[in-house]
Formats: C-alpha cells, structure tokens, sequence
C-alpha cells in the first residue's frame, strides 16, 4: 500500500458519526475515536488513548482500519498496540502539518515499519 493510499478506506461512509467507538487493535483495545473524517487529503481516525500510552491521542490513517463493528460500537485496526505505539507521535498540529502527515504514510505504508496488508472487512476477530 502506497502512503497516498494508507489514507483510503474503500467504504468512507463508515468513517461517518464513529465519535466514542471503541478502538481495538490486533492485540487489544488501544482507545476511544476522538473524531473521524474522509477530508480531500485524506481519511483518518484521532483516537483518545487515556492512559493507555503516555500521549493522549493518536493519529491513524484511515487505511489500517479493518472494519467498523456498528452494533458494538467498535472499529478494528489491523496493527497491533506497539506498532500504533512506535508510530510518529501526534501532535494538535498534525491534522494539518503537511510533514507530519507525510511521516506518518511513510511509516504505515508499504515499506514503512508499521506496514501490513490491509484487510478491509476480512478479519474474523470480535466475530459471533
């Protein structure tokens, strides 16, 4: 996945009203969703991981999300906790900050460290 691409999610309707979501990794739960958006430069989740991590939010693009989860309210991501963990850290100015962004594509896209194939919907986890 391209870092343009990390910032796609192939059904951006279900970026739509995720606010207070639950947030769970491959390896557990990372947080709540602060806000969500599919803006023109890209969608992303800000999640508000309390103590979870000593930064308070974090920053994904929209390609590492799995699937929403409606009825549970949750959203699973496909990275587990430590590479969320080791991502370039958010700051309130990187919704805009243009390198920050650029960073963090290059981190979660192909070659990047926190890099795995997306798997848009495939995942059975949290599955009755």
């Amino acid at each position: 996945m391209s870092s343009a691409r990390i910032w796609s999610y192939p059904e951006p309707a279900l970026l739509t009203d995720l606010g207070g979501y639950e947030v769970e990794a491959l390896d557990g739960r990372i947080g709540t969703v602060d806000e969500a958006t599919d803006e023109g430069r890209g969608g992303y989740v800000v999640v508000d991981s309390g103590p979870w991590v000593f930064r308070k939010k974090l920053m994904l693009p929209a390609g590492v999300i799995d699937r929403v989860d409606r009825g549970a309210r949750t959203l699973y991501v496909n990275r587990t906790k430590r590479e969320i963990k080791n991502a370039p850290q958010f700051a309130d100015a990187g919704y805009n900050d243009d390198a920050y962004r650029v960073a963090l594509g290059r981190y979660y896209g192909s070659g990047g460290a926190g890099f795995r194939a997306p798997a848009w919907g495939n995942s059975e986890r949290g599955r009755k």
